[in-house]
Order: structure tokens, then C-alpha cells, then sequence
């Protein structure tokens, strides 16, 4: 056979790192992948949207969680994942610990269907089968990395089969940051298909807007999700304006995205989401940041509320004579004395932090894996005010150097950030469980998180009794009680290294 009849081969090449270390570490592969398969728009998108930096992107569970949590906790919705079967499990496994009562749909695929395109196929069929109006308004299908890297193209699915919405999104961990703003992508997505339908004509009201707003007062649509007994202490805040409290997003049921978007105005109470924002703007609405926390944060809520929706100002006046004085009093009773670092991934950290400091604390620190946005900068400018360093997109090892550097009494943070802090004998709190599941808002958040923070600081004597009690026990390798301690070994170590890159060098040359 002629040699020239065929193009000359590369040697072929393993990436033995990326192999090794699974999909989630080999972001750069992936991100090229999705380009060369059709997805570069999307992906300059999400990076417009979602900004990395400094670093890659925080250390945080997968990105995809957060979209997932939103089409779970949402009535006659149907949630369909397209994804290597181990981060399908992941995640469900994941979300049912944390409540979800539902079930996951899972298209599966081989290398095959997804090379051939067969993959996009069984999801279409899948979701024909799974379109049943009498249960569903809605189904989600979200593509997971590898499908997003393949161009697995959800776009071309119908928008609605059998009269229920097909709602196609991708949650690549390598083009989402964080869970939380996953949770912004699905959101985004749902407002620009609501968004369209109102526009094309009349949709069906949302079945409890009389019962929540029987006057039917104009509403601010509160962005981000939030502790349950925010929202009504928002309305009776918003309430001497002439303004009530709208639906939260992101939204437990369809028809609560049309209120949502037939607003007065939009509190992005979470900064972050920077696709629902542009949904909002798209309708002509107007984008108040922060949130109604402590006395001052209230105050200036109240004052940019009142702007957006043209209140006037006596109005005004009279709501904040009514609530700052109660707000005021309630952080008085309850006042927190010490020095507390605040970390965390959920996007309310900046707020966490004022209502601790208006609350006595000395707070020199607080990260968020979210990024900054324009939404934000009420909350950053006074957090820095009053001696504050704010550190956006911050990585786990940030937040550590944190403590090392201010010595705080109290360290609140992430489970890591946490398990840091005990070691070292200081007291921690998770944000997640301990924190954020707590009113923040009104003269309700005020004080609020008085309790467990004072009786966290108040722990200290007791990790120096437990420190001092285990003293001479080991750590890593050598922790616990032993005949014979062990002893590191760092030329066995060594040894091992060379045989690893031994191999990978052999493995190489396969095909060459």
C-alpha cells in the first residue's frame, strides 16, 4: 500500500494527570473540548457572568448542586441530569441528604452515543416520555461536563413537548464557579422562558399571590434565596411604603416567576445573579443591592427602596422612625464582644458580617467564594469602612491565612475552614447549617445570631481544656497512642515518585 495514501499520526499521548485525577481536575481539557464542540459562546458567557480570580475558582462541592436544589424544591418540576454516572450519583446522593423528596431522571451514555450524537437523541426520547402535563409544568435537563465538553447541543430541544416547558442548561464545573451561582444559571433560564411568554400574551396567576398581597400592592421581588422568616419580615418592612414583599428567587412554582418579573422592583438581597438581573433589566425593572441588616444596612435599604419605586420621602421617614429604633434596641440586648472571621459559599457572608459588627463584634475578615458585583458594593464599601478586609473569589487557603493572621476568638467558615480553626483550640462555626439558617433581616435578624455566636466564643476554655488533655497525642500520621510512633519515611516517599513518573514516561511512549 502507498505510505503517502494516509495522513501522517501524532503519537498518541494519555493525559496520565487528568486520568489520575478524575474529570473535575482537568477543567482546561474539558474547556477546550466545549469550545471546539460549539459551546465557546456559552462559555464566554458564563465567564462575563461568573468571573474567576484570582485564583482558578474556590474549592466548593459541584457547581451543578445548586442548579440541581432549585428544579428540586420546585412543584410539578422534573429534573433530568446528563452526566458521568459518578457525578449523577454525587449529586443525587448529595441533594437527598439535604432533603430533596424526589426523584432524579439520568439519561446514561457510552463513549459511543456520545461521540455519534445518539446521546442528544436518548435525551430528547427520554424527556417525550417524561412530558406529562398532568404532572409537570416543567422539566430540566442539565448537562454535567462531560456532555457540555461533547456539545451535547440541549438548545435544539423543543421548548415545550405535550404543552410542559423544556427548560436546557449546562453546569460545566469547569465554566460555574460555585453551587451558588448555579443556582443563578437555572433561575436566568427560567425568567427568560416567563419573560417571553408574558410578552407573547396572558399567563395564569400565580396560585397564592391574593392570599400573600389580598390589596394588591406593588411588590419588590426579593433575588436569592433566604431564611424562611425573611421574606414576611421584608413585607412588614415594605409595608408603610405601600410595597409588599413579592415571591423569592429563586421560585418554588412556574407561575411565581410572572410575579416576580410584575414588579416594582428587584432587592438582589444575593448579588450574584447577574442572569436573573439581566432577565429583570430586560423587563424594565429596577435593581436595588443589599439587604435590610442591622440598623444602618436597613436605613439605606429602605432610602434605595423608596428611590426605585418613587415613594416619598415622608413615607420613608416614617418606616425607618418605626423599625430602626426596634432594630437598634434589639442589637443592644444582645450585644457579641470578640473577634470573629466570616467565610463562606453562599453569598450572604457580606451580610453575616455587618449585622456581627453592628452587633459589637470586631469582624477583620470576611471571604466569599462568589465574585464582586456592582450589587455588592454597599455592603463592601461599609464593611471596609469600619476596618473590614473583603475578600471576593476567596480559596480555602485564604481563608486559613485569615486566621493565622487576625487570631480571631471565633472562626466562621466552611468545613474545612472550621476543622482549621478546632485544631488550633479556636472556636468555629459552619456557616451553612449554624448561620445562614438564621433571620437575618429587620428587627427579626437583629440579635439573632447572638445565641449561637456567644456561646461559641464562650467554648474557648473549653478547647484549651481538650487541647491540653490530648497534648503529646500526634497529629497526621502519628495521632493516637502508640508502642512504637511512627516514623516518617520521606526517601520511601521519594522512591515511589520516581517509579510514578517512571511509568507515566513508559506509558507515553505507547504508540510512538
Amino acid at each position: 500500500m502507498d505510505g503517502g495514501a494516509f495522513p501522517p499520526r501524532d503519537r498518541d499521548r494519555i493525559d496520565l494527570v487528568s486520568a489520575s485525577e478524575g474529570g473535575c481536575s482537568s477543567a482546561d481539557t474539558l474547556r477546550e473540548a466545549a469550545a471546539q464542540a460549539g459551546k465557546a459562546e456559552l462559555l464566554d458567557r458564563y465567564a462575563a457572568d461568573y468571573p474567576k480570580g484570582p485564583h482558578d475558582q474556590p474549592q466548593s462541592m459541584c457547581p451543578a448542586f445548586g442548579s440541581l436544589r432549585v428544579g428540586l424544591r420546585m412543584r410539578r418540576t422534573a429534573t433530568v441530569l446528563s452526566g458521568s454516572a459518578c457525578c449523577v450519583y454525587g449529586l443525587t446522593f448529595t441533594s437527598h441528604f439535604y432533603g430533596a423528596r424526589r426523584s432524579v431522571g439520568y439519561v446514561p451514555f457510552s463513549s459511543e452515543t456520545l461521540v455519534t450524537g445518539k446521546l442528544f437523541e436518548d435525551i430528547k426520547e427520554a424527556v417525550e416520555g417524561l412530558a406529562d402535563p398532568a404532572l409537570y409544568d416543567t422539566i430540566v435537563v442539565t448537562n454535567l461536563c462531560v456532555p457540555t465538553a461533547s456539545g451535547v447541543p440541549l438548545q435544539l430541544l423543543p421548548d415545550a413537548i405535550n404543552g410542559v416547558r423544556i427548560i436546557g442548561i449546562d453546569v460545566p464545573g469547569f465554566g460555574v464557579p460555585t453551587h451558588a451561582e448555579a443556582k443563578d444559571v437555572l433561575a436566568g433560564a427560567m425568567l427568560s422562558y416567563a419573560r417571553k411568554e408574558a410578552m407573547a400574551g396572558p399567563v395564569a396567576e400565580p396560585s397564592n399571590r391574593s392570599a400573600n398581597n389580598p390589596d394588591q400592592r406593588p411588590t419588590v421581588t426579593l433575588l436569592g434565596e433566604m431564611f424562611p422568616a425573611d421574606p414576611p419580615g421584608i413585607g412588614l418592612m415594605l409595608e408603610p411604603l405601600g410595597l409588599a414583599a413579592g415571591p423569592v428567587v429563586p421560585t418554588r412554582e412556574w407561575r411565581e416567576l410572572y410575579s416576580a418579573l410584575d414588579c416594582a422592583a428587584v432587592a438582589a438581597i444575593h448579588p450574584f445573579y447577574t442572569a436573573s438581573i439581566r432577565e429583570f433589566e430586560a423587563a424594565g425593572r429596577t435593581v436595588v443591592g443589599s439587604a435590610p441588616v442591622g440598623r444602618d444596612g436597613t436605613a439605606a435599604w429602605l432610602d434605595a427602596i423608596g428611590q426605585a419605586c418613587g415613594i416619598a420621602r415622608a413615607k420613608v421617614d416614617a418606616a425607618k422612625d418605626r423599625f430602626l429604633p426596634a432594630i437598634a434596641g434589639a442589637l443592644a440586648a444582645r450585644p457579641i464582644k470578640g473577634r470573629i472571621t466570616v467565610s463562606g459559599y453562599e453569598g450572604s457572608e457580606l451580610l453575616v458580617a455587618r449585622l456581627l459588627i453592628e452587633s459589637g463584634a470586631d469582624v477583620p475578615y470576611v471571604g466569599t467564594a462568589c465574585p464582586r458585583t456592582v450589587w455588592s458594593d454597599p455592603d463592601r464599601d461599609w464593611l471596609e469602612a469600619h476596618g473590614c478586609r473583603v475578600q471576593y473569589r476567596a480559596s480555602l487557603e485564604q481563608d486559613i491565612a485569615a486566621i493565622g493572621e487576625y487570631g480571631p476568638d471565633l472562626a466562621i467558615g466552611t468545613t474545612p475552614v472550621v476543622q482549621h480553626a478546632k485544631a488550633r483550640a479556636i472556636p468555629a462555626l459552619y456557616f451553612t447549617n449554624l448561620i445562614s439558617a438564621r433571620p437575618l433581616m429587620g428587627p427579626a435578624g437583629a440579635g439573632s445570631l447572638a445565641m449561637v455566636v456567644n456561646a461559641a466564643l464562650a467554648n474557648k476554655d473549653r478547647f484549651d481544656r481538650m487541647r491540653s488533655f490530648f497534648d503529646g497525642v500526634g497529629d497526621g500520621a502519628t495521632a493516637g497512642v502508640w508502642t512504637e510512633t511512627p516514623v516518617d519515611r520521606p526517601d520511601f516517599k521519594a522512591k515511589y515518585a520516581a517509579q510514578r513518573i517512571a511509568a507515566a514516561k513508559a506509558a507515553e511512549a505507547v504508540g510512538s
